[in-house]
């Protein structure tokens, strides 16, 4: 069954359409957060630096297998983090021939301060909302990203429609 036709289209038009809008505030604003960290750390950084805050040291294969892109832009990503001492290149501990990309104690200092803006923006956001509202939100983003990324995950030219 077409999801297109199902329901209220209005509906789907609605959601494509608050998607982007969303898309572009979250550029335009970086959801940096408030107070003179706002801004202060861009996308690409605060996604690389959180991905080794939360899963460790990795090669550079690793760490752009574990967001979806692709080495190249990982690398390139990761060369103004390791010149502001953000990230530490390291040996790998069991072939000294491969590089580890690392969080320094400069860069997980950053990103904590970045995250506490970031956190104050979302309460400031959603101070209005109840606890309910902001949990079903939450839950529904992750889904909705989940989503997106499984879908990016599919090569171009296969058929997702699920089977009649």
């Amino acid at each position: 069954m077409d999801m297109t036709t199902v329901g209220d289209s209005g509906l789907l038009d609605t959601l494509q359409h608050e998607v982007a809008v969303f898309a572009r505030r979250a550029e335009q604003t970086r959801l940096g957060g408030v107070g003179q960290v706002r801004n202060s750390m861009d996308r690409a950084a605060y996604l690389l630096l959180n991905r080794l805050d939360k899963e460790g040291p990795m090669g550079v294969k690793a760490l752009a297998a574990s967001m979806g892109i692709d080495s190249s832009t990982v690398t390139r990503q990761v060369a103004p983090l390791v010149d502001t001492g953000l990230v530490k290149r390291t040996s790998h501990p069991e072939d000294g021939r491969a590089v580890v990309l690392q969080l320094s104690p400069r860069g997980l200092s950053r990103l904590e301060e970045v995250r506490s803006s970031r956190r104050q923006l979302m309460a400031e956001l959603t101070q209005d909302w109840e606890p309910e509202e902001r949990d079903t939100f939450c839950a529904l983003l992750t889904r909705f990203n989940s989503a997106l990324s499984a879908r990016m995950a599919v090569p171009p030219g296969t058929d997702t429609a699920p089977a009649s």
